[in-house]
C-alpha cells in the first residue's frame, strides 16, 4: 500500500483537476449542480454525498455525451469499472470493479459484479448488454454489496434505472434521436409518455434500433473475403404502465423485448506457432500458414519482450462468418403500499426468458477444423418482499425483507470436426515423425477412419434456487454520527448435469483401440490420444475412462449457505464534509463447471463458493462554496476461494484459488471555475493480485503459477480527465464542447501469466498502457428541444486487447479478442 498511499497523498494537492465520474454526472444537469444527486445504493433515496459507500451515479446526459450506449462502454466514465468479452455474448462477458471479476468463459459461473435493471437481478452479464435508452441513471457500487443486493455481488453492483412513466404531466411528451456513423452505423432511439388518468395512470413506451458493420474483416484460407465480425444489429422495445392511487398504493409494470443478430467473436492471431513458422502446413496441403492471417496485420501493442505487431487492417482468418443470435423477454412488477404513516410494504417480482444461438469457428483460422453451434436458454424468476420505514423520530431507518429466485439453464453445444482436422494433426505430427504417418495420421492409425465429420452434442443443465432473509438499518446516533448494520442469510441450491446426444464419433474408440494394441509409438501416445479423443468430442463414460482423462457424465447437487453482513460508521465533520468507515463480509455462490471435461479423470465438476472480507474508509466533501467536490476512498478486499476458469488450448478447467486480494485508493472530485465550465477527472490506484502465498496447501501447478501475479485485466492505475463547456452563440442558439480521456496502465489479459510447462512469461499477455479519448460538440436551441451533435469515441484509434488466449490446436500460437477502434458520427435529437 505504500506506493498507492504516497501517490494518493500527492494527488490530493491537485484535486481541482481530478474529479470523479460521480461528480461528472453533476456537470450536465442543473439539479445536479445544486447537490441533489440522488442514489438508491441503500434501497432508499439519499443524497449521494450522504451515502457511506463508494458509488458512481451517472446521469443520462453524461452517458450520451460520452457515447456510452451499453454496459461495456461504462469504463470511460467509471474508472474503477472495466469489462471484457470473448467469442460469445451470452457467456463470455466479464465485468470488473476494482480489478475483480469472474475469470470465466462458462455459463455455469455467475458474475462477481451483480447487474440489476429496475431492481431485478440479471443472472448473467450477457443478458444485460442491451441499449442504454431512456434511463434515469446508472449507479456503479464499488465493493461487495451483499446485504441489500444478495445475489453474488462479491466485487460490486451495477444498477440501471429506467425512466418511470410520468404521472404528473397531462400532456404527451417524449424524445427521439437518430445517429449515423462510420462502419455504416445507423441507430434510432425514442420514448413517449402518455397520460391516461390525470395524476394517477400513465404509459411510457421506449424503443431503440442499432445497426453497424463489423470492424474485423474475415478471410478464409484462400484469402477470400467471407464476411465481418464484431458488428451490431439489435433492437429493443419496452412498455411501462405506472400508477398511484389516492391511498398511496403505487407501482409499475414493465414489459421488454429485445433481439440481437450480428456476427461477433472472431479473434486475431498475435503470435505464430512453431508449426506455422516451420512451414509444415504446406507439407500436408493446408497452405503456408494453415489458414492464419498473420501477426503482420494483427494488433499494434508491445508485449513484455518489446515485440511489435504492425496494424494496417483489422483482419482475421476463419472458415465461416460467425452467426449468433439472441432474444429475450422480461416482465418486472414493482408495487409499494403504505401500511402506516412510517412504513411501506414493497414487492418486486421479475420473470425473464433469454434464448441464444451460437454458431462460430472455434479454431479461429481459415481452415476448417472445429466448429461450434447450439442453443442456450436461461429462464429466471425472482420475488422480493420487504418492509421498510422509519422510527424514533426518523433517527432510525429500518428494513427487513425476503428474497427468492429460481434460474434454469439449458445449453446444447454441438462440436464438429471440420474437413481439415486430420491434416492439421498431420502438420502437428510432421516434425516429430518425419511425415511417417502421411498427411492424415489419425486415419492411418485407426485403420482408415477420417476424423472429419465427427460430431458430438454436449448437453448441460443447471437449476438454481436461492432464498435469503435480510435486514438493513441506519441509525443516527447523533446529528453527526450514524451507524449502519446489515445482515443477510442466503441459502443456495444448484442441480447441475452433463450428458451427450447426437454422437457420431468413431475416431475416439478406434484411437483407443490402436493405442491399446500397441500400434502407436510410446512417445506419441499422449498426443495421439489427445487429438484422436479430443476432449470436446470424446464419448463419455467409456471403459477406458479409468485410465485416460475422458469425459464423464454427471448429475449432482451443490448446496451452500452463508451469513453476509456489514457495519458502517458515518461521521459528518461539517455540513459539507463527511467521513465513513465500513466492513463487509460478502459472498458469491459456487456451482458447476458446465463443460464436457468437468468430471474428466474423476475430477469434481463443482467449484466452491467465493467469499470476501472488505474494509473501506472514505471522505466525501463539497468545498469552496460548492465549486469543488472531492471524494476519496481507500479499501482492502481479501478473497477466499477465488473462482477461476482457465482455457488451456484444448479444454476448460475450473478451480478455486485459496487467496486473492484487491487494495487501493480512489480519488474523485469536480471543479466548476465558471458557470459554463466543468473540469472533471478521477484516479483509481489498485493492487489487485494473487499474493505470493495464494495457493496455501494446494499444489496444483495452475494454482501455484498464479501466485505473485496480478489479476486478469486489472490495471494498477486508471485516470480520467475531461472538461465540459456550455455557452451561447446567439439568443436562441447554445453550444457545448465535451472531451474525456481515460488512461490505464499495463494489464494482463489472460488467466495465466506464465506457460505452465516452462514457467516462462506468456507472450502477448500484457496489454501496454494506453489512453483513449472521447469528444463531442453540439448545438442546441434555447429550450433544448432540438440538438445536433458531432462525436467520436476512441478518437486516437487505440487498438487494445481485451482477452488473450492460447489458439486452439496451435501450440505456441496466441490469439486475442480486441476492443473497439475509433467510432465517429453525427446525432440529431428532438424533445417534445
Amino acid at each position: 500500500m505504500n506506493k498507492i498511499a504516497s501517490a494518493g497523498l500527492a494527488l490530493l494537492s491537485t484535486t481541482a483537476l481530478m474529479s470523479a465520474s460521480t461528480a461528472f454526472a453533476q456537470s450536465s444537469d442543473t439539479s445536479f449542480r445544486e447537490d441533489v444527486v440522488i442514489s438508491t445504493a441503500t434501497r432508499r433515496p439519499e443524497a449521494l454525498q450522504d451515502v457511506p459507500i463508494a458509488v458512481t451515479v451517472l446521469s443520462p446526459e453524461v452517458l450520451e455525451k460520452q457515447g456510452v450506449v451499453n454496459v461495456q462502454d461504462l469504463a470511460i466514465v467509471a474508472p474503477s469499472f472495466a469489462s471484457s468479452a470473448a467469442q460469445t455474448a451470452s457467456g463470455t462477458v466479464v465485468l470488473r470493479i476494482r480489478g475483480v471479476g469472474t475469470t470465466s468463459n462458462n455459463i455455469g459461473f455467475e458474475s462477481a459484479v451483480g447487474v440489476f435493471i429496475d431492481g431485478a437481478y440479471q443472472s448473467r452479464p450477457g443478458i444485460a448488454l442491451g441499449e442504454f435508452v431512456d434511463v434515469e441513471n446508472v449507479e456503479v457500487l464499488r465493493g461487495p454489496q451483499g446485504t441489500l443486493f444478495g445475489r453474488n455481488t462479491s466485487a460490486g453492483a451495477l444498477k440501471i434505472v429506467n425512466n418511470r412513466p410520468d404521472l404528473t404531466s397531462n400532456e404527451v411528451s417524449g424524445f427521439v434521436n437518430a445517429t449515423l456513423g462510420n462502419y455504416a452505423q445507423k441507430s434510432v432511439q425514442g420514448a413517449i409518455n402518455i397520460p391516461v388518468v390525470e395524476d394517477k395512470v400513465a404509459v411510457r413506451l421506449t424503443g431503440a434500433y442499432r445497426n453497424r458493420n463489423g470492424y474485423l474483416k474475415l478471410f478464409d484460407a484462400n484469402g477470400n473475403r467471407i464476411g465481418e465480425s464484431n458488428a451490431v444489429d439489435q433492437f429493443m422495445l419496452r412498455g411501462q404502465v405506472g400508477w398511484e392511487a389516492d391511498n398511496g398504493f403505487k407501482g409499475r409494470l414493465i414489459v421488454d423485448h429485445s433481439e440481437s443478430s450480428a456476427p461477433v467473436g472472431a479473434a486475431l492471431e498475435v503470435q505464430q506457432s512453431a508449426v506455422e513458422t516451420a512451414g509444415l502446413f504446406g507439407a500436408v496441403g493446408l497452405g503456408a500458414r494453415g489458414g492464419m492471417v498473420g501477426p503482420d496485420v494483427a494488433i499494434g501493442v508491445n508485449d513484455d519482450s518489446g515485440a511489435q505487431a504492425a496494424v494496417d487492417n483489422l483482419i482475421s482468418g476463419v472458415s465461416f462468418e460467425p452467426n449468433p443470435s439472441s432474444d429475450q423477454t422480461g416482465f418486472v412488477l414493482e408495487m409499494e403500499y403504505p401500511i402506516s404513516d412510517n412504513a411501506d410494504l414493497i414487492y418486486l417480482g421479475s420473470i425473464r426468458d433469454y434464448d441464444a444461438f451460437e454458431d462460430y469457428d472455434s479454431d479461429f483460422s481459415g481452415i476448417d477444423v472445429l466448429n461450434v453451434s447450439g442453443p442456450l436458454a436461461i429462464n429466471t424468476m425472482s420475488h422480493e418482499l420487504r418492509v421498510q420505514g422509519s422510527a424514533m423520530e426518523d433517527r432510525l431507518s429500518w428494513m427487513v425483507g425476503a428474497y427468492y429466485s429460481d434460474e434454469e439453464i439449458e445449453q446444447d453445444v454441438r462440436f464438429e470436426l471440420g474437413e481439415d482436422y486430420g491434416e492439421l494433426v498431420g502438420a502437428l505430427f510432421f516434425a516429430p515423425t518425419g511425415g511417417a504417418f502421411g498427411a492424415n495420421p489419425l486415419s492411418v492409425l485407426t485403420g482408415g477412419i477420417d476424423p472429419a465429420g465427427t460430431t458430438m452434442t454436449q448437453n448441460y443443465a443447471q437449476d438454481s434456487t436461492s432464498f435469503s432473509l435480510f435486514t438493513h438499518n441506519i441509525f443516527d446516533v447523533t446529528d453527526q454520527l450514524s451507524l449502519t448494520l446489515g445482515l443477510r442469510y442466503s441459502d443456495e441450491t444448484k442441480d447441475g448435469s452433463f450428458g451427450q446426444s447426437n454422437a457420431a464419433n468413431t475416431i475416439c474408440p478406434a484411437t483407443l483401440g490402436s493405442i491399446g494394441a500397441g500400434n502407436v509409438p510410446a512417445p506419441l501416445v499422449s498426443n495421439v490420444f489427445g487429438l484422436g479423443c479430443l476432449a470436446f468430442l470424446a464419448p463419455a463414460d467409456l471403459p477406458q475412462a479409468a485410465v485416460f482423462p475422458l469425459p464423464r457424465t454427471f448429475d449432482e447437487t451443490f448446496k451452500d449457505e452463508e451469513l453476509i453482513y456489514t457495519a458502517k460508521l458515518g461521521y459528518e465533520i461539517a455540513p459539507s464534509v463527511s467521513t465513513y468507515a465500513s466492513f463487509t463480509h460478502g459472498y458469491k455462490a459456487g456451482g458447476f463447471n458446465l463443460d464436457s471435461t468437468a468430471a474428466s479423470g474423476g475430477a469434481e465438476p463443482s467449484f466452491l463458493s467465493e467469499e470476501v472480507d472488505a474494509y473501506e474508509i472514505g471522505l466525501k466533501s463539497k468545498l469552496l462554496d460548492n465549486m469543488l467536490t472531492l471524494n476519496v476512498a481507500a479499501f482492502i478486499q481479501n478473497f477466499d476461494n477465488f473462482q477461476v476458469l482457465e482455457f488451456t488450448g484444448a479444454q476448460f478447467t475450473t478451480f478455486n484459488v485459496p487467496k486473492a486480494n484487491s487494495k487501493g485508493i480512489e480519488i474523485e472530485a469536480v471543479a466548476r471555475p465558471t458557470d459554463g465550465l466543468t473540469l472533471n477527472g478521477a484516479l483509481t490506484l489498485v493492487d489487485a493480485a494473487y499474493p505470493d502465498d495464494c495457493a496455501g496447501s494446494d499444489t496444483r501447478i495452475n494454482v501455484t503459477s498464479l501466485c505473485g501475479n496480478d489479476l486478469t485485466n486489472a490495471p494498477g492505475t486508471v485516470g480520467i480527465l475531461g472538461a465540459n463547456y456550455e455557452g451561447s452563440l446567439t439568443e436562441n442558439l447554445n453550444f457545448f464542447l465535451n472531451a474525456q480521456m481515460r488512461y490505464e496502465s499495463d494489464r494482463r489479459t489472460s488467466t495465466q501469466a506464465v506457460v505452465l510447462a516452462t514457467q516462462a512469461p506468456n507472450p502477448y499477455d500484457v496489454q501496454d498502457a494506453n489512453t483513449k479519448v472521447n469528444a463531442r460538440i453540439g448545438l442546441t436551441d434555447a429550450d433544448d428541444s432540438y440538438a445536433f451533435e458531432l462525436w467520436a469515441t476512441n478518437l486516437t484509434n487505440e487498438i487494445t486487447r481485451g482477452v488473450t488466449f492460447n489458439t486452439v490446436f496451435r501450440s505456441g500460437s496466441r490469439s486475442a479478442f480486441i476492443q473497439e477502434p475509433r467510432m465517429f458520427g453525427a446525432t440529431v435529437r428532438k424533445n417534445f
